[in-house]
């Protein structure tokens, strides 16, 4: 009986330290804050939840205003398109936001989810968003994967959303 407690008390002492170490090494948020509830898109890389404006961290789409030139000339506009592939994945479902901070006008930035699909990351993965260096590496993996499929906004010619928001 006494080995059985003392096995007990190993095991959860164990148990306890994978759990520091799980904590340790999970990402901060900001503030702790968290929002949940259905969106309103704004475009392709904000969303409204409640009065919550939150920008998808990491991730830059096209402006709304912005176009693209396909490969047989035809212009289209990229930054309407990635606003309509956004709200096509979150219509009618619940998100959760993970807050990573704030803009540098005080909006949050978050880390989305649907159920267990990363909506920033499929905005990248799909071509109709770029990673932010270094903000975003974690979704550099993505963009070569739409590059490499021609996916998106890959099958036109673009100007990054940071040099087509500088330009104009």
């Amino acid at each position: 009986m006494r080995h059985n407690v003392l096995f007990q008390v190993m095991l959860k002492s164990i148990s306890m330290g994978s759990l520091a170490v799980v904590f340790s090494i999970m990402p901060l948020r900001a503030n702790g804050a968290d929002v949940t509830g259905h969106a309103q898109v704004i475009d392709g890389d904000t969303i409204r939840i409640d009065a919550t404006e939150i920008g998808l961290f990491g991730i830059d789409a096209p402006e709304l205003k912005q176009t693209c030139k396909t490969h047989k000339g035809h212009v289209q506009l990229c930054g309407e398109l990635a606003r309509q592939m956004l709200a096509e994945y979150v219509k009618g479902r619940k998100l959760t936001c993970e807050g990573r901070g704030a803009d540098a006008d005080g909006k949050m930035l978050a880390v989305c989810y649907v159920g267990l699909i990363n909506m920033n990351e499929q905005m990248v993965a799909d071509g109709w968003a770029l990673a932010i260096r270094p903000e975003g590496n974690e979704f550099i993996r993505a963009e070569k994967f739409a590059k490499a499929r021609n996916e998106g906004m890959w099958r036109s010619e673009f100007i990054p959303p940071w040099e087509w928001r500088r330009l104009n």
